[in-house]
C-alpha cells in the first residue's frame, strides 16, 4: 500500500474531536445520563479523548466504557483466518439501562462494526438512546447506518484505504489515505 495523502495531523484531530464534544454536549443538553463507549481497539482512545474534552467544558466527568465486538462481527472467519479469535472483553464502568450511549468509533465505512457494536449493546442492557461518534466518514455503507457526530467526511474510493493512527498506540496521532 502506498500513502496517497494525510488528511487529518495531531490538531485537526485535536480539533474535530473538540467540535464533536461540543456537539454531544448540545445535542444531548449536557451529559446528566450519558455514557462514552468506545469499540476497541482505537473507538476506546478516542472516547477517552473525548471525555476529556466533555470535562474541560462542562466540568464534570463522563463515564467512559469499551466494548469489544470480536463474537458479533459477521466477518470473523475473514478478519481470522479462521484462528480462534482474540476476545478482550468489554469494560463498561455504569450500566447502560435508560442511558444515552454514545458509542465512538474511529472510522465509519459499511457500517458493520457499528452493526456488531449495537448488537453488543443491547446483550449489556437497554439504553435509552444509542448515538454514533465517528472521526472520519468514509461513504460506502452497506447497512443503513448514519453517524451522529462526524469529526470528517472524506470521501473515497473502494481502492483506498483510510489508515487512523493515534499517539495511545501509534506514536503519532494522523488520518491518512492509503492505495491499495
Amino acid at each position: 500500500m502506498n500513502q496517497k495523502a494525510v488528511v487529518l495531523d495531531e490538531q485537526s484531530i485535536g480539533r474535530a474531536l473538540t467540535r464533536i464534544a461540543h456537539q454531544i454536549i448540545e445535542k444531548n443538553k449536557g451529559i446528566d445520563d450519558c455514557i462514552l463507549v468506545g469499540i476497541r481497539t482505537r473507538g476506546i482512545y478516542l472516547a477517552n479523548r473525548l471525555a476529556a474534552k466533555i470535562e474541560e467544558i462542562e466540568g464534570k466527568a463522563i463515564a467512559v466504557g469499551e466494548l469489544d465486538i470480536t463474537l458479533y462481527r459477521d466477518d470473523l472467519t475473514k478478519k481470522t483466518d479462521n484462528q480462534e479469535p482474540l476476545v478482550k472483553g468489554s469494560d463498561i464502568p455504569v450500566g447502560i439501562n435508560n442511558k444515552k450511549v454514545i458509542l465512538v468509533d474511529d472510522v465509519l465505512y459499511t457500517g458493520r462494526t457499528v452493526r456488531a457494536g449495537l448488537d453488543a449493546l443491547m446483550d449489556i442492557g437497554r439504553p435509552a438512546v444509542i448515538q454514533l461518534a465517528v472521526l472520519v466518514d468514509r461513504g460506502h455503507r452497506e447497512l443503513p447506518i448514519r453517524a451522529d457526530y462526524v469529526g470528517k467526511n472524506i470521501p473515497t474510493s473502494s481502492e483506498e484505504k483510510i489508515v487512523v493512527q493515534l499517539a495511545d498506540v501509534d506514536q503519532v496521532d494522523q488520518v491518512s489515505i492509503f492505495e491499495k
